[in-house]
């Protein structure tokens, strides 16, 4: 089956783009998802990566904060020069707690404006994305029912001990970044998901993201699978990775471990 022609919008001032479901039921699972900040660093970008085509239901990509269209007014530039002078404090925090206090409201209209069933959604995340994707489902102010994370963050001081070596910087820590560490530690709390986990990392990608990935899973027991892909890195796509592109291979072997997962889930 193939999907019918996907749609952009905003949903509670969050830009999105949404792919219907591969069928013509008229009322579908909904899956929604967050972009990483290396390629794809877009919602449109990650819909082309990751597009779970033949899916059963809709999939919602949303554009994070401080990226896309909600970009800081100097653009790039800014950006960069906010994550040079604390990335912990001025773009992890900021960009999490705005995305996942955002969430529900952005569910509630998309279930006034897609045929979208009134069942726990799915949560799909990539790198940061995916500590949005757990943040939300460690909350549960919306019903998830099952996650999927890529190249995720699962826990905040090994992923800036990677920014360190690959940019040759020093991350001055504070009382209050290593707080927002403490909170963004899923390995730590674990507990608080109830919920299905899928794991994705790539063989080659820093050992930051692959042994947290590892301890989450150990951490969650039966209730979460952990996938290597061969030969991957920490991306997706290829850069600059902010407008739709053809998809890779590696991203092709992520896509249909992410459509099975959220099919068995979701229904």
């Amino acid at each position: 089956m193939r999907d019918r022609g996907s749609m952009r919008g905003t949903a509670a001032g969050v830009p999105f783009v949404a792919l219907p479901p591969a069928d013509d039921r008229t009322a579908a699972p909904l899956v929604v998802a967050w972009h990483l900040m290396s390629p794809p660093r877009s919602e449109q970008a990650m819909s082309a990566a990751l597009p779970m085509a033949g899916l059963s239901a809709w999939r919602v990509y949303l554009g994070l904060p401080m990226s896309g269209e909600r970009a800081p007014a100097g653009g790039e530039e800014e950006f960069f020069g906010l994550a040079t002078q604390d990335y912990v404090l001025n773009v992890a925090e900021p960009v999490t707690e705005q995305a996942a206090a955002e969430f529900p409201a952005v569910v509630a209209e998309l279930r006034q404006r897609l045929s979208v069933a009134d069942t726990a959604v799915g949560v799909l995340g990539g790198s940061a994305g995916a500590t949005v994707a757990l943040e939300v489902t460690a909350r549960q102010d919306v019903d998830v029912r099952a996650a999927a994370l890529v190249s995720p963050v699962t826990q905040l001081a090994p992923a800036v001990a990677a920014n360190e070596r690959n940019y040759g910087v020093t991350y001055h820590w504070s009382g209050r970044s290593r707080a927002v560490a403490h909170r963004y530690d899923f390995v730590r709390r674990a507990e608080e998901l109830f919920v299905d986990v899928l794991l994705v990392v790539g063989e080659r990608d820093d050992v930051a993201f692959r042994e947290p990935a590892s301890a989450l899973r150990d951490a969650l027991g039966e209730r979460a699978r952990l996938v290597v892909i061969p030969g991957m890195e920490h991306a997706l796509a290829e850069e600059p990775g902010v407008e739709q592109a053809p998809q890779t291979e590696h991203a092709a072997a992520v896509d249909a471990e992410v459509t099975e997962w959220f099919r068995a889930r979701l229904g």
